[in-house]
């Protein structure tokens, strides 16, 4: 089953650069089989990453950024695969 894991944090304004370059300096423990990085308006960053895992397995997370960096606590949302094109 392949599962993928969604990170979403709204950075400080003027600071979604900073963000950017911040999650995708970040390493996780293992690497998984994708990882993608997005930007959109008002400073958000996405970050997605699929795993060959069960839904309810242990993965490798990216942290909380530094909380003068971000508006809000990061949002997280784990989805299993049911269709791939």
């Amino acid at each position: 089953m392949t599962v993928a894991l969604m990170w979403e944090a709204r950075a400080v304004e003027g600071r979604g650069e900073e963000l950017l370059a911040w999650a995708r300096a970040q390493e996780l423990a293992e690497v998984p089989l994708r990882r993608e990085t997005l930007r959109a308006p008002q400073d958000r960053v996405l970050v997605i990453t699929w795993w060959e895992a069960s839904y309810d397995a242990e993965l490798p997370e990216l942290p909380e950024p530094d909380g003068e960096l971000v508006t809000r606590a990061v949002h997280r949302w784990r989805f299993e695969s049911v269709d791939a094109g």
